[in-house]
């Protein structure tokens, strides 16, 4: 069982003891999903359009997707999710996050209610809402240029470099439609050179609470 550890903003997360890393920021469990993956990713994306497909790069403890589920359909849009997660994270896991306090019980129900059969199909949560969890790594994982957005929520590279390498950043970028937008908490050199050599323009975005910057990146059309 990873450890739940309280953050700044009241909410919690998961110390993986394994990585040696917390799942989501000490500065703000929601604060940092918000901020990153909602406010400068999804809201960002679903201006000119009614429409998603987002693929999550460490579906982890599902948080980014509970805000995501929630803003669609409050939004009428309709949602295609998947996440890609080599070490899903128990069902007992997920509640004992206390996640469910921060979405409607539709939403949280969405995810509880089908998270185990998510890990072997794509689900249908509502008419217009289905997700599913790629149980493998990324560096196994294959798609054709299908997705809208592209959350990036790996651990850092201080603690799990592979994911963040100039091959592993190019195998990701060829998931995104031309014009496709990739969102992460993160900004390096490293990260915002090896996005430019594969035809990304970069953006430098104020960080959630706690880190200064954050990067978007779009990809050429």
């Amino acid at each position: 069982m990873n450890k739940i550890t309280p953050t700044a903003d009241g909410s919690n997360t998961l110390f993986n003891e394994t990585i040696g890393e917390h799942y989501h920021s000490k500065h703000g469990a929601v604060q940092e999903s918000k901020h990153v993956f909602i406010e400068a990713g999804l809201k960002h994306v679903t201006l000119r359009q009614s429409s998603i497909n987002i693929l999550e790069v460490g579906f982890g403890t599902g948080l980014n997707f509970l805000f995501t589920l929630d803003h669609c359909i409050n939004q009428q849009l309709q949602l295609n999710y998947t996440g890609i997660e080599a070490f899903p994270l128990s069902l007992e896991e997920l509640r004992s996050t206390g996640y469910q306090q921060y979405v409607p019980d539709l939403v949280w129900k969405g995810l509880e209610d089908n998270y185990a059969l998510a890990l072997n199909e794509p689900i249908s949560i509502t008419a217009d809402q289905q997700f599913y969890i790629a149980h493998t790594t990324l560096a196994n994982f294959t798609s054709p240029p299908l997705f809208d957005l592209i959350y990036f929520d790996a651990f850092s590279v201080q603690h799990q470099p592979e994911m963040w390498s100039d091959e592993i950043i190019a195998h990701v970028g060829t998931f995104l439609k031309p014009g496709g937008v990739f969102i992460t908490y993160a900004i390096t050199g490293k990260l915002k050179r090896a996005l430019k050599a594969v035809g990304f323009t970069i953006e430098k975005l104020p960080g959630a609470p706690g880190k200064r910057e954050m990067l978007r990146a779009t990809k050429a059309l």
